[in-house]
């Protein structure tokens, strides 16, 4: 069994980043938690009752997420606080549940805040977290598109031919997040860029990755 952890930005980003691969690691038996940096609402949905707590609750029972360490920062403002204050709380998290492998946003994301999360998780993840085996890059649908010019190029693909639709169901709890075809945020179009992702490598369904770093620690 492995523990497998997920640092995105927003709620939402997790699974539309990586959510086939967090559901192939827990129907496998890995224990997987995440981290949610903001809180998603005050920004775009001041005065609203989105309920985005409960949406990322109801996710991650589908996505098979044991815990979510909700960080609570005001949406859109990272860029207010120091790396510092930022790093920490993903440090606690980090030295308590020691994962093997970890998956962050891409660093050159066109989002501010999803940019400061890959910085301060880069930090927080340096190699004296000496638990860590593997960190991967996510791309984010709806966001990592946008940058120009495009950064954003994996070289790991993991097939989730068999997770799409639960991963699609698990964006429908975020039902203030849905957009209308041919958005990339919509349930059809979730599904096209996994079948884009799946065509590069012969697959049908995939979600693709940056390996940041790998390391083959000796075994204790």
């Amino acid at each position: 069994m492995s523990k497998v952890l997920v640092i995105a930005a927003h709620p939402d980003d997790e699974l539309l980043g990586c959510g086939g691969a967090l559901i192939r690691h827990a129907d496998q038996g890995d224990e997987v938690q995440s981290i949610i940096m903001c809180e998603g609402e005050s920004l775009r949905y001041a005065g609203q009752e989105v309920h985005q707590h409960e949406a990322t609750a109801e996710a991650a029972e589908i996505i098979g997420i044991s815990k979510t360490n909700r960080f609570d920062f005001p949406d859109q403002k990272l860029d207010k606080f120091s790396l510092v204050e930022l790093i920490t709380p993903i440090e606690k998290v980090v030295d308590g549940f020691r994962p093997d492998i970890v998956y962050i946003q891409f660093g050159g994301d066109i989002n501010r805040d999803h940019a400061l999360t890959f910085e301060a998780a880069n930090i927080a993840l340096r190699p004296t977290a000496d638990s860590v085996r593997e960190i991967y890059t996510f791309y984010t649908v709806g966001s990592t598109e946008l940058k120009t010019p495009g950064e954003f190029n994996p070289n790991v693909w993991v097939d989730i031919e068999d997770q799409v639709e639960r991963k699609i169901q698990a964006f429908s709890c975020y039902t203030s997040e849905i957009r209308e075809y041919p958005h990339p945020r919509s349930l059809e179009g979730i599904r096209n860029v996994a079948a884009f992702y799946g065509n590069q490598c012969c697959l049908r369904y995939a979600e693709a990755f940056m390996l940041m770093r790998k390391i083959a620690r000796k075994q204790p």
